[in-house]
């Protein structure tokens, strides 16, 4: 909310002391034409009040439709507005109020002073109240669960402080704060999840960090706000926010619930929670890499590579092709697939093969 208030303040610095300038001028003007100190800031004031009106009354005007802004997203950005119609208030007021009655007791005893004090003490309650912001902002609390968050084409992994690693599901304790550091394995991604009002760039061979503290439980959205290639649009997550010991019982588990399935049935899995759907399809269709079920219908057959090679389709082409992608690149297809090398246990390298062998079983084509 504060990050908010502070944008309206940047958005309506602006116009902030327009008004007065305007006044001041106009009364200046009228001094020097020999006109009485009283009269030049009334007559300053009377002259200007309209367009000075005018003028914040059509800025405001055009922030009021954000105060009837549905949903979560309304709930935060009416604060906007709020700020932007009491600070041009003030403004108003200081202008064709404050100003005259200042300046005419300033002009009075021959001192300026007034003009400084006042402004003075406004931009120094905005310094105090934006630095106490940012610094709430970039540091992070002592007790923060810290979660190491990597980008690439085109999905996010997460990896815990107990060594367990989940894809496009980042899950943390409710009312507990919570440390993100941000890399990225290829191109610059932005890590953005709204409704923490939460974003930081992911950049090749750097950490970001960025913090958020969860105090309502829920399923949210996460979402990758840089281009990133033609998988960008699906470059998206999850942020599952539990109860505490929801949450330490989770992370005690965390992988042992797929234990006990079948291996196809946990290749099929595997399929959405790895991410794999963001670049192979399952009807036969191109994306970004083969249709799964492509490769299966031709197991067993010759596949072609872009420098002209070619391998048989099975157990170990699939393995290699997951584990290190950019040494077979499929002829027709760019090699932008990343390597989940440490990112697959053997067992689920093994339930992806056999999930793959299965759809050629079940397709109708």
């Amino acid at each position: 909310m504060e990050v908010l208030f502070l944008f309206g303040l940047i958005l309506s610095v602006g116009l902030l002391v327009d008004g007065a300038v305007v006044v001041v001028e106009y009364a200046q003007r009228k001094i020097q034409e020999g006109m009485g100190l009283a009269e030049s800031y009334i007559k300053a004031a009377s002259r200007m009040s309209l367009p000075i009106m005018a003028s914040t009354f059509t800025t405001i005007a055009a922030f009021i439709p954000l105060l009837f802004w549905p949903g979560t997203t309304g709930g935060f950005m009416k604060y906007i507005p709020i700020t932007v119609i009491s600070v041009l208030g003030s403004s108003l007021a200081m202008a064709l109020i404050v100003i005259p009655i200042i300046g005419t007791q300033a002009y009075k005893i021959k001192n300026l002073f007034f003009f400084f004090i006042i402004p003075l003490i406004l931009v120094s309650i905005t310094f105090v109240w934006g630095i106490r912001s940012y610094l709430k902002m970039v540091i992070v609390p002592d007790d923060a669960i810290e979660i190491k968050v990597t980008g690439q084409s085109w999905f996010w992994t997460f990896d815990y402080p107990d060594g367990g690693t989940t894809l496009n599901e980042l899950v943390v304790p409710s009312n507990k704060p919570v440390k993100l550091v941000l890399s990225s394995k290829d191109v610059l991604h932005s890590f953005f999840i709204p409704v923490m009002r939460s974003k930081m760039d992911c950049l090749p061979n750097r950490y970001n960090v960025m913090w958020f503290d969860a105090t309502k439980e829920g399923v949210y959205d996460i979402f990758c706000t840089e281009y990133c290639g033609t998988g960008h649009s699906q470059m998206g997550a999850k942020v599952i926010v539990m109860q505490p010991a929801q949450y330490e019982e989770w992370a005690s588990e965390l992988g042992s619930e797929d234990d006990d399935l079948p291996l196809d049935e946990l290749g099929a899995k595997l399929y959405t929670k790895k991410a794999c759907n963001t670049c192979h399809t399952l009807d036969g269709s191109a994306l970004v890499g083969p249709s799964y079920l492509q490769t299966s219908q031709m197991w067993g057959q010759e596949r072609v590579f872009d420098d002209g090679t070619s391998t048989v389709i099975d157990d170990n082409y699939i393995r290699s092709s997951i584990l290190e992608p950019m040494t077979q690149i499929v002829a027709g297809y760019q090699g932008v697939m990343p390597t989940y090398q440490g990112l697959l246990s053997d067992r689920e390298l093994d339930a992806l093969i056999a999930f793959l062998k299965t759809l050629n079983e079940d397709s109708q084509i």
